[in-house]
């Protein structure tokens, strides 16, 4: 007997297309329009073809803002995921501890982007904050407000803390649907610490870790409230990201324009590093479980 399709599911997605459609698409559709125009104002279009892509691709202030995004993600990759995977390892596996230290880890990720900023702002200050104080009562010249490698060190420590819970709680996940069979199996060969992470838990937490890497480094890649909020891309530019620099030119310079081309652009890096991240992993994985 021949089935019949129903088409009419199609209506329940209906109204999410639409909202897509009224968030993100005709935004985009703006966009690309600000990014081929000139305007000088009263909706007053002038073409202006590849002009402003050119600008930016040849822009000194884009390739250093580009530079120190991809050093800021490196970095917080290098140190999240091995952190993430190190206090997964050890956080408890049953029972109350293992129930508080869950709570526990989440918390940070409760928090609004722009309170962590607050709050690394105000640890951070000489005068009244509690790192400050101490470095200094210690001999430690410390001012993330003057110096470009106290403001970086504050950035890096701040997102570590705000964001090694995400890919520790991940990978906790993962550590969890391993059998106990596997255990106990490794028990029985007399298998080290290290060849039993090697060869029965990282395989289980490649799948979260793909997802894990993903996250941080798209997030990383777009970073602005934090570090806007704890020293507005300063000193100097030494903390001025792309997300800080497209704003800057956007609303600060009013330069329409180029933000727009440099938006798609920053859009299409984004996507491209992504899809090259999981093609990569994807490929590792495939080839580790054959």
């Amino acid at each position: 007997m021949e089935k019949t399709q129903n088409n009419r599911a199609w209506f329940l997605v209906l109204p999410v297309l639409v909202i897509v459609a009224f968030s993100a698409v005709i935004p985009l559709m703006t966009v690309v329009n600000y990014s081929v125009n000139d305007t000088f104002g009263s909706n007053d279009f002038f073409w202006n073809g590849l002009g402003w892509f050119e600008e930016i691709v040849s822009s000194e202030r884009m390739h250093s803002a580009l530079g120190r995004q991809v050093l800021f993600s490196a970095i917080i990759l290098s140190i999240e995921v091995p952190l993430g995977i190190f206090v997964a390892l050890n956080m408890p596996k049953k029972g109350f501890w293992a129930s508080f230290c869950l709570v526990l880890m989440s918390l940070p990720l409760l928090i609004p982007f722009n309170v962590v900023g607050t709050i690394w702002q105000i640890f951070g200050r000489v005068d009244i904050g509690l790192l400050g104080h101490t470095l200094a009562a210690i001999g430690v010249k410390y001012n993330y407000t003057n110096d470009a490698l106290d403001a970086w060190v504050t950035i890096i420590a701040m997102d570590v803390w705000h964001w090694t819970s995400l890919v520790a709680l991940l990978c906790y996940a993962g550590l969890q649907s391993i059998p106990q069979a596997y255990y106990q199996a490794a028990r029985i060969d007399q298998a080290s610490r290290w060849s039993v992470f090697r060869f029965i838990e990282l395989p289980k937490m490649s799948g979260v870790l793909l997802i894990a890497v993903l996250l941080r480094f798209m997030d990383s890649f777009m970073i602005y409230t934090e570090p806007f909020v704890l020293t507005g891309g300063g000193p100097g530019n030494s903390t001025t990201f792309l997300s800080i620099d497209l704003v800057k030119m956007a609303i600060g310079q009013f330069d329409l324009g180029p933000a727009a081309a440099f938006s798609i652009m920053y859009f299409l890096v984004i996507l491209l590093v992504s899809w090259v991240f999981y093609t990569v992993m994807t490929t590792l994985d495939k080839a580790e479980t054959k």
